[in-house]
């Protein structure tokens, strides 16, 4: 019998989880040695590509020394904690990868606190030893102590460390003597992480994972928990309402690789793909048919987030996407919901209108960049955090722990900006030439806010927050101040109308765009909304005026991201996002409409 180690790999965003996976990839010979290959092997979608980010968890199998390392690449943003909560169920240990200048982050503490109460064996890795100014030994130290604070057990505590750097492709057991290869890492897993434990008994594998083919449908993976899996078996799968239902394994396929190979056999401890299974969940159990007996399910946090999906009934409604219908929109976002454990979906009294619950502004977004990439045309409105409330009746609210790094000349404004919306500042260290900063800070403070602090900043600040409980409600935010630009009428708007109408504020369109009547066009300097005609041309006469021909100059338009429009819309505001444009719009586009409405939104 083979030994097999399953690890994942954990970490915040950005300290080098992928570019490690490719450097064991390189390392294990998976590639021919002629063979063309790009960098972030793993990160294999367009969105993780022009992000930079994991966003969905993937696994890679590689020999080493007649061992199977099953290695599993987890996304290191807290909105994905669904994902990594999702696979950590698979593994017997986890690398921690900490940045040897940034140290331990609010991810880092998310996803270690989960490892944790699994009771997984850490290994932690220092990594990015080459940049300036790092401190290995500090951050080693600081890993320490977050383990300490989590409750670790002392078996968790006496963990093995390795210092390196992925992107060099080296680790070795001290930071200043670089090695030629990763092989000490290799070893270190070898050594520290058990062995899959082989149980014997009837079958049992829980579903954490599940992948699409068009030949044989949806495919079910999971680590098989206890027993021999066996192809052509027949077999029983406990639901989540303790249903069992019969089911029969058409195809067993074991991970090799970046691929999978059919097997006959799949034995206990090893990660495999299942097909012929229906109508399965992520969490359900396949087990023995005469006796069935079901594994915990995963427990994923709650979603601190939501916000409302809606058909596109602009007047451009169908003009660039190929899904526009409520029903293409409903069975896309039940789609998206058997993958996706933090999602949730909720129907409301209108057929074509859902709330859709998430983890954050970043995780909605996803889902949101993923559905127009594929066609789909829909609107959403602002998102709105969730509330509870506790036994006497008070108001809860989410509070998330918010870290920034910046320039020391810059700390004062963006500690002016967090305390605006409700931020308490808790730490405030220099780290290097930089300002290291911590705040609580309720969840609704954090909408808009990063766009204001990388404009204090000159777009130096570096900031990450995480979800730490719920408290007291903290009482009003102050919300965007400036009013709205709307547009009166439909057509194309015009160079010489939008240059009379420079000073009363920013444009979002410039000349030649199309727009429509209630279409948010601007920003007003103002704090009020007004109502302009952007579409009107210049009387053309046969007379030369003089002096007054000068050329039009006018200011670039404001262009914003879709993270950027999902915060700065208001309340009486939906973002209309389609394959090819994103428009804010009123949500009543005749001015008497909205004003009839105004109180609706003033209420909510």
């Amino acid at each position: 019998m083979q030994s097999i180690r399953n690890i994942a790999i954990i970490a915040h965003v950005d300290h080098g989880k992928t570019t490690l996976v490719d450097k064991i990839i390189h390392a294990s010979k998976l590639f021919r040695d002629n063979q063309e290959f790009g960098d972030l092997i793993l990160d294999n979608n367009d969105l993780e590509r022009e992000r930079g980010i994991t966003i969905v968890s993937k696994n890679v199998s590689v020999r080493y020394k007649d061992v199977k390392i099953n290695i599993i690449d987890t996304p290191g943003h807290s909105d994905f904690g669904g994902e990594v909560e999702r696979v950590l169920k698979m593994a017997d240990g986890v690398c921690l990868l900490v940045d040897a200048f940034e140290g331990a982050m609010p991810q880092t503490r998310f996803v270690l606190s989960k490892a944790l109460q699994l009771g997984l064996k850490p290994i932690v890795i220092v990594n990015k030893v080459d940049k300036e100014n790092c401190r290995p030994e500090e951050v080693h130290e600081q890993v320490f102590d977050l383990m300490f604070n989590l409750g670790a057990t002392e078996d968790q505590l006496d963990f093995p460390t390795v210092y390196g750097s992925s992107k060099q492709g080296w680790m070795g057991p001290d930071w200043k003597t670089p090695t030629d290869n990763i092989t000490y890492l290799l070893d270190t897993i070898v050594e520290n992480i058990p062995a899959a434990p082989m149980n014997e008994g009837a079958p049992q594998m829980q579903i954490t994972s599940l992948d699409y083919s068009t030949f044989v449908g949806r495919i079910a993976i999971g680590r098989v928990h206890r027993g021999t899996l066996k192809e052509g078996a027949n077999m029983a799968l406990v639901k989540a309402d303790g249903s069992v239902k019969r089911v029969k394994i058409k195809e067993l396929q074991s991970f090799e690789g970046l691929g999978k190979v059919k097997v006959a056999e799949v034995a206990c401890g090893d990660i495999c793909a299942v097909t012929g299974l229906e109508e399965f969940e992520i969490g359900d159990t396949l087990t023995d048919l005469e006796n069935p007996e079901a594994l915990t399910r995963i427990s994923v946090d709650e979603p601190t987030m939501n916000m409302l999906f809606t058909i596109n009934n602009s007047p451009f409604f169908g003009k660039e996407g190929k899904f526009v219908t409520s029903r293409h929109l409903r069975d896309r976002l039940y789609k998206e919901i058997e993958k996706n454990l933090a999602l949730r979906v909720e129907n409301t009294d209108s057929e074509d209108r859902f709330l859709v619950y998430g983890r954050g502004i970043l995780h909605l977004s996803v889902l949101i960049e993923t559905m127009r990439r594929e066609g789909y045309e829909l609107q959403v409105g602002q998102p709105q955090v969730l509330y509870k409330e506790d036994e006497n009746g008070r108001k809860l609210e989410p509070i998330e722990t918010l870290v920034v790094d910046v320039p020391e000349e810059t700390a004062g404004k963006v500690i002016e900006l967090a305390t605006q919306r409700k931020g308490e500042l808790l730490i405030m260290e220099p780290k290097g030439d930089l300002q290291h900063l911590e705040f609580d800070i309720p969840s609704r403070g954090l909408i808009g806010l990063r766009s204001n602090v990388l404009t204090a900043t000159f777009g130096e600040a570096v900031m990450s927050h995480r979800f730490k409980e719920y408290q007291e409600f903290k009482g009003p935010i102050p919300e965007r101040i400036n009013g709205s630009l709307i547009s009166m009428t439909s057509g194309s708007a015009t160079a010489y109308s939008i240059d009379k109408l420079q000073d009363r504020g920013s444009f979002f369109i410039e000349p030649g765009d199309e727009i429509y009547t209630g279409q948010v066009i601007g920003e007003h300097n103002r704090q009020n909304d007004i109502v302009v005609n952007v579409t009107t041309a210049k009387q053309l006469t046969n007379m030369r005026a003089s002096g007054s021909d000068n050329n039009v100059k006018i200011a670039p338009k404001i262009s914003f991201s879709l993270e950027e429009n999902m915060e700065y819309i208001q309340k009486d505001e939906y973002l209309e996002v389609t394959p090819k444009s994103m428009r804010i719009r009123k949500v009543y586009l005749d001015e008497n409409e909205r004003k009839r409405n105004q109180n609706k939104f003033v209420m909510a």
